[in-house]
């Protein structure tokens, strides 16, 4: 039985603080974790009472990336024929089984907020660029280092980037597996903030959003996400569609009454 790849607690806010767990190994990730992460992500997905996610990793980095020694399998067919097949495809699932390792928080149905510091390599970079927001620290080290071990992206990267950095930007560091910095990052839009201490300055945040109406938050989500890559008559029959649905709810009456009287909203979990 693998150690515990990922670890999470959640607070009576309802945020779920999820930590990677391979800290004595910068959290690169090996079989086990890409299993465990997704897993997890599955199953927060049905807690209703959940508010929001912050995203870390323990020790001294965020993930550095593939384990090496994963190479090995890679290079005997991806994994074919071994417990863990990195390609294969649930049923009705977009994302194989590598890429669910981040596609799951980007599904994931309320915000997920990355705290960077250290290392992001590769497939950890990948994993925060599916969170919704990112805090780094200035000093963190960022690359898209794929290019490095002759490999694409294939962590869902290629559907998370596109939307952050322009093409020739993106293909800049995919092709190079630069190194960047916390603060090239921001500059670049690849980090949301930067912050000395990111996982309290995402708890602060986290904390914000957690007292707004969980209906909203969750809709509001689902409409940024889809409406990324809808056409704008899909994007805006959506954007009513969720609106019709949240008018008059219990909750968008108690996010006006709470306003109205001052007062903090005493809203209820989602249906």
């Amino acid at each position: 039985m693998p150690e515990e790849r990922v670890r999470v607690e959640i607070d009576s806010a309802g945020i779920a603080d999820v930590r990677l767990n391979r800290g004595e190994k910068l959290n690169a990730v090996d079989d086990a974790m890409f299993e465990q992460v997704a897993a997890l992500g599955r199953s927060l997905a049905g807690d209703r009472a959940l508010r929001a996610v912050v995203l870390s990793g323990e020790g001294r980095g965020f993930c550095a990336g593939l384990d090496t020694s994963s190479f090995g399998a890679a290079a005997d067919g991806g994994g074919e024929g071994k417990a863990f097949n990195p390609f294969a495809t649930d049923p009705g699932e977009p994302a194989n089984h590598v890429q669910q390792f981040a596609w799951v928080w980007r599904d994931l149905p309320v915000p997920v907020i990355a705290a960077v510091h250290g290392v992001c390599f590769g497939a950890g970079i990948q994993l925060a660029l599916a969170a919704d927001i990112r805090f780094v620290t200035p000093d963190a080290k960022l690359s898209i280092m794929e290019m490095k071990w002759g490999l694409i992206p294939d962590v869902t990267g290629s559907q998370t980037l596109r939307h952050l950095l322009p093409l020739d930007v993106l293909k800049e560091l995919t092709f190079t597996a630069r190194t960047l910095s916390g603060t090239e990052a921001l500059e670049l839009g690849l980090a949301t903030h930067v912050s000395d201490t990111p996982r309290e300055s995402a708890y602060d945040l986290a904390r914000e959003i957690a007292t707004r109406s969980p209906d909203a938050i969750r809709s509001a989500k689902q409409l940024l996400n889809q409406t990324a890559t809808a056409s704008p008559a899909e994007g805006l029959a959506l954007e009513a569609s969720l609106q019709r649905e949240l008018i008059g709810g219990a909750n968008q009456l108690e996010a006006i009454m709470a306003n109205l009287q001052k007062r903090p909203a005493a809203f209820k979990d989602p249906k």
